[in-house]
């Protein structure tokens, strides 16, 4: 791996690009950490632009060999309040004190980017190794609960478990979980976790007790299975498919498309036959269909999906002038009328519309 071209034995690859490069897989990011403070370093630096800085962190966004990387300063940083974001109390701490500010030993390792040596201050190779996920201290989940998303998501990524000590914090803190935490970065291990579309993801989502992070009402696992519903009718926003089963995401940031989304859903009553299914998905996002194919009925939402959505009626109101009837409210309920006749025949031919429509009319 030589990403950077920069040759500072205190510059090093640290985090998830180490570790995908041991597990020999692609690395969606680059992480770089400077042993000290990175934006003295950055500023130092030749033949590079500095985009941003963030000055409390310690980071600096910069462009060079044709990219855009950040680079962190090694810190020390507390949990003042438990659940939010960490307050930095040292820059250029050492790269050891540095890591102990991470989530699990797999994501601690460092890469010198000028020697290539890694360093290993937490016994992370033999955890990847070993397909384990482990805390560095007891107090990890307590001080940032979305750790516990974290682990899910990684555990599926690379079928890795979680080490029994592990496994029993996370089990004592959803027994007792603090709600006040910041709820824009759950939501983001959200997206990042179920936008993997794993049912074997969420199984382990509500099984394992981690939607108790997100609402305090009791749910219990759908009887369908939602990866191959969404592999066969694709959405763009798979994550509130999977998170919106919960009915309560009143804590999470949601946008306007995904608010409509739920708001849509709770609007949907019993759907007793083909015309009520069409009048009631017609207008609405997939990922609303999918809910209630999951929550309710999924054979009538299946077969809109299928079927239903594809059958247009091919008059409209200037069909209707040619014919003698005159603008009024009853166009809807001649329309409403043809569609109900053409749900049934989707062969109807425009013609055959017309005929309905007169026959409508005469009644």
């Amino acid at each position: 791996m030589n990403i950077i071209n920069i040759n500072d034995t205190k510059l090093y690859y640290v985090g998830g690009v180490v570790r995908d490069e041991l597990l020999g897989i692609d690395s969606f990011d680059v992480d770089l950490t400077y042993e000290g403070n990175a934006i003295e370093f950055a500023q130092n630096l030749n033949n590079i632009e500095i985009l941003q800085i963030n000055e409390p962190f310690g980071t600096v966004r910069v462009k060079i060999d044709g990219r855009e990387v950040d680079i962190a300063s090694t810190r020390e940083e507390i949990y003042d309040k438990k659940g939010h974001l960490p307050t930095v109390t040292k820059i250029g701490c050492s790269l050891k004190e540095d890591i102990n500010r991470r989530d699990f030993t797999i994501n601690t390792l460092a890469k010198s980017t000028a020697t290539g040596e890694i360093k290993d201050f937490a016994d992370g190779i033999n955890d990847l190794k070993n397909k384990t996920l482990k805390v560095l201290h007891d107090n990890s989940f307590i001080d940032d609960p979305t750790r516990i998303i974290r682990g899910l998501k990684f555990s599926i990524r690379f079928d890795f478990k979680l080490d029994k000590h592990t496994k029993k914090l996370q089990d004592e803190y959803l027994k007792n979980i603090n709600y006040d935490m910041c709820y824009k970065r759950v939501k983001k291990e959200l997206i990042e976790t179920f936008n993997l579309n794993s049912q074997k993801a969420f199984e382990k989502f509500i099984k394992d007790g981690i939607y108790k992070l997100v609402t305090d009402k009791k749910i219990t696992l759908p009887h369908v299975n939602i990866e191959k519903l969404i592999n066969k009718y694709p959405v763009n926003n798979i994550w509130i498919v999977y998170a919106g089963i919960l009915q309560d995401l009143s804590k999470l940031p949601l946008t306007k498309t995904e608010q409509k989304i739920l708001d849509d859903f709770n609007t949907i009553g019993n759907l007793k036959s083909d015309f009520d299914a069409y009048k009631a998905f017609e207008k609405m996002h997939t990922e609303t269909i999918l809910l209630y194919a999951i929550l309710k009925n999924e054979k009538i939402a299946v077969k809109y999906l299928d079927k239903l959505r594809h059958i247009k009626i091919q008059i409209n109101g200037k069909d209707l002038q040619e014919i003698g009837i005159a603008p009024s409210p009853k166009y809807q309920e001649i329309f409403d009328y043809v569609l109900k006749n053409k749900l049934k025949n989707p062969e109807l031919t425009k013609n055959d519309e017309l005929k309905i429509a007169r026959k409508y009319l005469l009644k």
